[in-house]
């Protein structure tokens, strides 16, 4: 008898073909057979899929949960939205290998390009490894929601090899190099699943200095990536140039995007590595990106593997009273800051406060980071903020912006701004779309996501936590952009394959991200028709009482991890059967 029977249920599997009514069987953790409806045996437990779809789990393969992995079973917001493997370490910063007595540097690394409060992180870690290794031998005692893959960051690689300059992003010696690549290779040896950098200059440490690696020469790369070869792992990274940096200059081979994608070419067709890295529509450069595509669609004609990942939604900075917001660093803002929420809302409705407020202009910030710079970025895009609310539109019109109902109300910006925040018990949501939504639309997205070269990802899960909440990026690919755009929407096989079957096997996850006999019963069963995102909202649940945003989903009737259900309902079951993934399978 097996362990568990979904019936009834119409099965997308994973592999792009048509949806079909199917039952699922599942023993010991493994998909035991796919039947026609209605013949499979009797099993210990059922599950009714009547009306819903039933998909492989979702497979994240970019987040940054290298420190919640060591205190958090959960692994929220990412449990919450049909995703059953999540790969930590991307963007070049992680916590292994490190220094003994030098946690801060990866801490201070981590909190400026990922704006994880760095409270929390020298609150919830316990610092029990020196090398890779070490670390993954740590997380393999843990237990967790969903199963967890690790990539080695070049910035902590850089900061154990060289100190302050590495940090500094001095040129590594020969005899730096062949150690980083000796410990790269002593990682992907252990287990890990990839190696990371970033070379774009916004990706800072709480002290303004880039991530080392970010001016890491070609000797450098490429005996990383040769190092590499014999394991076949993924080399992913954030290219210089992709987001500023004077982007691709159309026609300009000189410009830093391009010399990108040339060396990855070369290193890719060299090596066989798969090198997946950042592709995103922003406004310096809005064409950037089609001639990425166009250039990846050649590459690989010619032998290289590249995988531009693309995000499923825009990276829309969340704004309210209980985060960051336009009026941060007024003086008389500054004066209640630090009362409870409720007392702060009660002064914030005074029309003398309020007034004054208004009246003020903001104090320059106290650092570069950019939770405290984010009043400034604010105010040059305060044309593009909009009201959040329910049903969730992520690609809101121009017309429905806070400064497009300001006039129509005839009220100034800031004033209508100050009063929308207020909204809901003063917990009322904004949104400030950014990447992804240079032309006020998504149709870059969607031609990103259409296109068989990409992957998807990008959604951060447990980054920028005061700033997004985009770990619900799977919940949204699938409701927005299969069921509910007005224009253009992708399939809902071609959906539920580009971000199970193909983000698995890019990490060489062959177990997984197909509904098959033999392959892992990480499982999604979904009632489509009304799956929906519900608000986001603040917690202060990290250690040290660090701030977050969370958002749930509706319409998960269960996901299956190694064939335990950890999610009934869109409730956590307490069930943690996931682990700590070694190597590609």
């Amino acid at each position: 008898m097996d362990d568990l029977l979904i019936t009834g249920g119409s099965l997308v599997d994973g592999s792009g073909a048509p949806a079909r009514h199917a039952d699922i069987t599942v023993s010991d953790g493994v998909i035991t057979a796919v039947l026609e409806p209605g013949t499979a045996p009797q099993a210990r437990r059922v599950i009714e899929a009547d009306g819903a779809i039933v998909t492989p789990g979702f497979v994240d393969i970019h987040t940054h949960y290298d420190g919640q992995v060591t205190w958090d079973d959960a692994l929220e917001p990412s449990a919450s939205h049909g995703t059953t493997t999540v790969i930590t370490g991307n963007c070049g910063v992680g916590f292994a290998p490190v220094v003994p007595g030098q946690h801060h540097q990866l801490i201070e690394l981590m909190e400026g390009v990922e704006d994880i409060p760095g409270t929390a992180l020298y609150e919830g870690i316990d610092w029990q490894w020196e090398s890779f290794p070490e670390y993954l031998d740590l997380l393999d005692r843990k237990q967790w929601s969903m199963d967890v893959g690790t990539q080695i960051a070049h910035g902590a690689v850089r900061a154990y090899v060289m100190g302050e300059r590495g940090i500094r992003n001095e040129a590594a010696s020969t005899a730096d190099i062949a150690q980083m690549a000796n410990l790269t290779q002593q990682a992907l040896a252990a287990g890990a699943l990839g190696f990371s950098t970033s070379r774009i200059l916004g990706h800072q440490s709480i002290h303004g200095d880039p991530v080392p690696g970010t001016f890491a020469g070609r000797d450098e790369v490429f005996a990383i990536g040769q190092a590499m070869q014999p394991y076949g792992s993924v080399f992913e990274l954030v290219p210089g140039g992709s987001v500023g940096q004077g982007g691709l200059a159309l026609g300009n081979e000189e410009a830093p995007l391009h010399q990108e994608l040339k060396w990855m070419q070369q290193l890719s067709c060299e090596t066989g590595l798969p090198i997946t890295f950042l592709i995103v529509e922003f406004g310096e450069d809005p064409e950037a990106w089609k001639v990425t595509m166009d250039f990846v669609a050649d590459a690989n004609a010619k032998g290289a593997r590249l995988f531009p990942q693309t995000a499923s939604r825009p990276a829309g900075v969340l704004l309210s009273w209980q985060s960051n917001h336009l009026f941060q660093r007024r003086p008389s803002y500054l004066a209640i800051a630090d009362l409870p929420l409720e007392a702060r809302l009660a002064q914030l409705r005074k029309p003398e406060v309020k007034q004054a407020i208004l009246d003020e202009d903001n104090l320059p910030p106290l650092s570069e980071s950019i939770n405290d710079a984010m009043h400034l970025i604010i105010a040059q895009n305060i044309e593009n903020v909009f009201p959040l609310s329910e049903p969730l539109n992520y690609e809101p019109a121009a017309e429905d912006s806070v400064a497009a109902l300001a006039r129509r109300a005839g009220v100034p910006v800031e004033a209508f701004m100050y009063d929308q925040m207020l909204a809901q018990d003063g917990k009322a949501i904004l949104m400030m779309p950014g990447l992804n939504f240079a032309r006020g639309n998504c149709d870059a997205l969607y031609d990103m996501l259409a296109n068989p070269d990409s992957v998807v990802g990008l959604a951060d899960g447990g980054a920028h936590c005061r700033l997004i909440c985009d770990a619900s990026s799977t919940t949204h690919l699938l409701t927005y952009w299969v069921r509910d755009r007005q224009g253009p929407k992708l399939g809902l096989e071609y959906a539920v394959k580009k971000q199970c079957a193909d983000t698995a096997a890019l990490y060489g996850l062959s177990d997984r991200g197909l509904v098959s006999p033999g392959k892992r019963a990480d499982l999604n069963v979904i009632d489509f028709e009304h799956l929906c995102l519900g608000m986001p909202y603040v917690t202060h649940d990290l250690p040290a009482g660090g701030q977050r945003f969370l958002q749930a989903a509706h319409g998960y009737r269960a996901t299956l991890v190694a064939g335990e259900v950890v999610r009934e309902n869109d409730e956590d079951t307490g069930a943690r059967p996931g682990r700590l993934l070694r190597g590609r399978r």
